[in-house]
């Protein structure tokens, strides 16, 4: 009986067209199942159990009892992740909704303790404690990251994914994407979130489809391998605005990263961004990550110059695939946003048969797949040395056997992987055409998809979500201190740079803290170069009225130093 309630239930959850509905049925289906009970206990052989209980109870009783100083002691002794195992991914594969309660509230007590100290008064901890503690275990803890990979016509799923992970507040806001996942990046990282809801329109995004999956035809069955790039070209004009790298930051404050590979031997694979390459074009990325070899010709890769003008960026390169050499750049994203904690969209045909989309698998069967993996780049090292040593004499399958190396040669899993179902779509319709209906199906594929993943996400990034909010209290919100009052940590320097909301959210709270100041008598310091000086009597004289202006100026110095306090901030 339970057995054929669960399945019932199952069908509802894969008919579920919101995320809340997916959830009410995921909680039904643990009850029924008994999970939720496994989640109710806190013994298990697969986290230390009595470690997360022990701390939970001290953090707590800390909390209550006010010692500041203890909290903080404690919260620097193991800040991170995977405190006592509770990292482990199957943790967060036996209920459907939800792990271990006793991690659960162990992540709401670090998470609420966290917002205690940042809101503490600073005579119980003083600014500069609070800062190199924040920064420090910012650093400590890292941060999570989305990479999109491949895929063809199928990228598509991932704007199902990216649809899910915003509506829930849980998208990242390091973004990686590689060949048609490049696409996507793209798309989400030169568009603020109120632009992107045109993209799930589908007279909006059929067309396009139609365009690339009619290109991935030619490849295979057209006569002539190298057809026009414009095709591409005309994609990616009018999904991507005309924006670099470092404008697409500014704009959305997101920051996306596109793999490509180089087209001549001896060459590495690089990953474009805000960080690596600025003043690249992000439409450039993009073209050059989708330039599949043998379809389309290798991009030069575009820049703007200091005169805002375009121009070739290293012009003697030229790049293709991004997902033939590092289709999930995790190592290179670590080391420029350090990022350890990786959430995967996978629709790359070559990889997607490996792997479970979150279903445990079996000793023998991850052996068997690490053996024939194993086996796979073994031969492919042997063939291949035999094909360099022709040379020129054999240059398509030279060609192709560098192309598969790179593919096997990958890792393509990471700490959470969305997975389409193959019962959502064929994976041979990377080479047709998709109808309206098709393209449809594929993106709330991919938002279905990414329903089972949405509570270890929630539950894996919870802590650092809110330290990125603190930090950004500090650096640009009501928690930011007066500029003599601390010492920027050296742990600061791995910040992300301001964007323009965060230089405006600046200014806003500088003004508000001078009126506060000027409200309670403080003097606020003058601003301390001619520059800001003459910036601040202009400011207060446009905002002033005309009589007010008039007296101010010929007030004299002393005018001119009482209105340069409004700027001082």
């Amino acid at each position: 009986m339970s057995s054929r309630k669960l399945k019932k239930i199952e069908k509802t959850m894969d008919a579920a067209l919101t995320y809340e509905d997916w959830a009410e049925a995921a909680q039904e289906h643990d009850e029924v199942s008994g999970a939720k009970r496994w989640r109710h206990v806190d013994q298990s052989r697969q986290y230390d159990y009595a470690q997360i209980r022990l701390r939970l109870d001290r953090l707590r009783s800390l909390r209550v009892r006010n010692d500041y100083q203890g909290l903080l002691f404690t919260l620097n002794e193991g800040i991170h992740g995977n405190m006592g195992g509770m990292g482990r991914s199957s943790l967060y594969r036996r209920a459907k909704f939800g792990t271990k309660q006793l991690i659960e509230q162990y992540i709401d007590e670090i998470d609420d303790a966290l917002r205690y100290l940042a809101d503490l008064n600073v005579k119980e901890i003083d600014i500069q404690q609070k800062m190199d503690f924040f920064y420090r275990a910012n650093i400590c803890f890292g941060r999570s990251a989305l990479m999109l990979s491949g895929g063809g016509v199928l990228g598509f799923y991932h704007l199902g994914v990216v649809r899910t992970l915003l509506e829930q507040n849980l998208l990242p806001r390091v973004i990686s994407g590689a060949s048609a996942g490049s696409l996507v990046a793209g798309v989400v990282g030169t568009h603020t979130d109120k632009e992107l809801t045109r993209f799930y329109d589908p007279a909006n995004v059929h067309f396009e489809a139609e365009k690339e999956a009619s290109a991935f035809s030619r490849m295979f069955f057209g006569k002539n391998p190298q057809i026009d790039v414009s095709d591409l070209e005309q994609i990616v004009a009018r999904l991507i605005p005309d924006l670099t790298f470092q404008e697409a930051y500014e704009k959305t404050g997101r920051q996306i990263s596109i793999t490509v590979a180089p087209a001549e031997p001896h060459q590495r694979s690089r990953l474009l961004n805000a960080i690596t390459s600025p003043n690249v074009f992000v439409r450039s990325a993009v073209m050059a990550s989708c330039a599949v070899p043998g379809v389309f010709p290798p991009v030069t890769l575009m820049a703007r110059n200091v005169h805002g003008e375009a121009q070739p960026y290293l012009p003697t390169r030229r790049w293709v695939d991004g997902s033939i050499a590092d289709d999930l750049p995790a190592k290179r994203l670590s080391r420029l946003y350090s990022t350890n904690h990786y959430i995967v969209s996978m629709v790359n045909p070559i990889a997607t048969p490996f792997l479970n989309g979150g279903k445990e698998r079996s000793q023998l069967t991850r052996a068997l797949g690490s053996l024939g993996v194993g086996m796979g780049r073994e031969m492919l090292n042997f063939y291949r040395g035999v094909a360099q040593r022709q040379g020129d004499n054999w240059p398509r399958f030279n060609l192709l056997l560098n192309g598969v190396h790179a593919l096997m040669d990958q890792e393509y899993s990471g700490d959470i992987n969305i997975v389409p179902s193959f019962r959502f779509f064929n994976p041979g319709k990377i080479l047709a055409h998709l109808s309206e209906k098709e393209l449809m199906d594929l993106m709330e594929a991919g938002e279905r998809s990414a329903f089972p993943a949405v509570e270890s996400i929630r539950t894996c990034t919870k802590i650092s979500r809110t330290m990125e909010e603190i930090l950004h209290r500090f650096e640009y919100g009501d928690l930011r201190p007066q500029g003599d009052q601390y010492q920027r940590p050296r742990a600061s320097r791995r910040r992300p740079a301001p964007t323009r909301s965060d230089r405006e959210a600046m200014r806003e709270t500088g003004s508000q803290r001078l009126e506060k100041a000027a409200a309670a008598g403080v003097p606020a310091p003058a601003p301390k170069t001619k520059v800001a000086r003459k910036k601040a009597v202009k400011r207060v004289a446009k905002k002033a009225p005309k009589s007010q202006g008039r007296s101010s100026r010929s007030s004299g110095a002393k005018g001119k130093d009482s209105e340069g306090v409004s700027d001082a901030a």
